[in-house]
């Protein structure tokens, strides 16, 4: 039996770009372009007429910009959208995690001239076969407005907290965003990241972080000292693009080592080095995301003693990586994303209250 082809809407404002985009898709019997659009009013009016299974939306558009016109999609006919846009400046950058955080699933670099046609292609073309499939939710107005969340399982906390890992790949930003924006200001734990993203987007994403939120969120750097007990201090540390992220001795390491599951940074190797170095101190989080990075690390965190919890499915934008762990039976909980905020402040309350 043939499928039927995935249907793909197209928004470009650059004529040029536009119809190379669209040659490059039609140019697979697997896609069929039913539309394009130059602005994003235009985008948001297909959008509703013509409801396509994925929409390539660029973030610089005229009349109403992709950003908004991602928003109002996600908020009232929710469709996977790839985000097929530049990655040149801060300014850019910052307008794509907005998206990723308002709903948008994946991001792809927007093709310039320079880059080898056959590798851009066949990436296309990947990407947008991943991102049809996924099932997207409703965002109200594209925001992760502060909703009545339902309450965190009981979960037993290590007898000391002393570091929070997390690990999270598609629906990252968002996902990320979600929790960070819950947690106090006074959040006293140091918290390790590993977020799969593009290289070229994935610069800026600390310093985008750290905009929305109240701790600091900023790239890790190799060699600093992670305090422990009472000298450590709340503050978020992301790992590198294209650096591995470890604590190794009370300090963390970034290394160019080979790839895990495909993957540099890779959340098996940070969980694994916090499974080492903090035992039964340890609080691994494995979030929404695409394959199986993360599964056994997140099990060696719950072999060494300490707290393994991964994201539920219905939450999740891609159950992958929580549901390879799941499957290993590497968590203590499955969680709603609402319940994780609630969930790490509540196993730090005490310590926090230590004179």
């Amino acid at each position: 039996m043939i499928s039927a082809p995935i249907r793909v809407l197209v928004v470009e404002d650059s004529l040029t770009v536009r119809q190379h985009i669209i040659e490059t898709i039609q140019s697979d019997p697997a896609f069929t372009v039913v539309g394009q659009a130059q602005d994003g009013q235009t985008a948001i009016e297909l959008c509703d007429k013509l409801r396509p299974d994925v929409v390539t939306m660029d973030m610089v558009l005229p009349v109403m910009t992709g950003l908004a016109a991602t928003e109002h999609i996600m908020a009232y006919f929710p469709t996977p959208i790839l985000i097929v846009s530049a990655s040149m400046n801060r300014g850019d950058l910052f307008r794509t995690y907005d998206a990723l955080a308002a709903g948008a699933v994946d991001v792809l670099d927007k093709p310039v001239g320079t880059e080898v046609h056959d590798e851009w292609r066949r990436e296309l073309l990947k990407t947008l076969r991943v991102v049809a499939k996924i099932r997207v939710i409703t965002h109200i107005r594209g925001r992760h407005e502060s909703l009545a969340s339902p309450s965190p399982q009981s979960v037993a906390a290590p007898t000391e907290p002393g570091v929070i890992a997390i690990g999270v790949s598609t629906g990252g930003p968002s996902a990320l965003l979600a929790i960070f924006r819950e947690l106090p200001a006074d959040f006293p734990l140091p918290i390790l990241v590993v977020q799969h993203i593009a290289e070229p987007f994935a610069c800026a994403l600390a310093e985008w972080l750290d905009s929305q939120v109240a701790l600091q969120v900023r790239y890790a750097l190799d060699g600093e000292y992670l305090p422990r007990g009472a000298r450590a201090s709340g503050r978020i540390l992301l790992a590198p693009p294209n650096y591995h992220l470890e604590v190794v001795a009370g300090h963390l390491r970034l290394s160019d080592a080979p790839e895990r599951h495909s993957c540099r940074p890779s959340v098996d190797v940070l969980f694994e080095s916090v499974a080492r170095e903090y035992g039964t101190r340890a609080v691994g989080c494995l979030l929404t995301g695409m394959g199986r990075d993360g599964a056994r690390g997140l099990l060696a965190i719950r072999r060494s003693g300490g707290l393994a919890l991964a994201q539920d499915r219905e939450s999740s934008i891609v159950y992958g990586m929580p549901g390879e762990a799941v499957k290993l039976g590497a968590a203590h909980r499955v969680l709603p994303l609402s319940a994780f905020a609630q969930t790490l402040t509540r196993l730090t309350s005490a310590r926090s209250r230590e004179p």
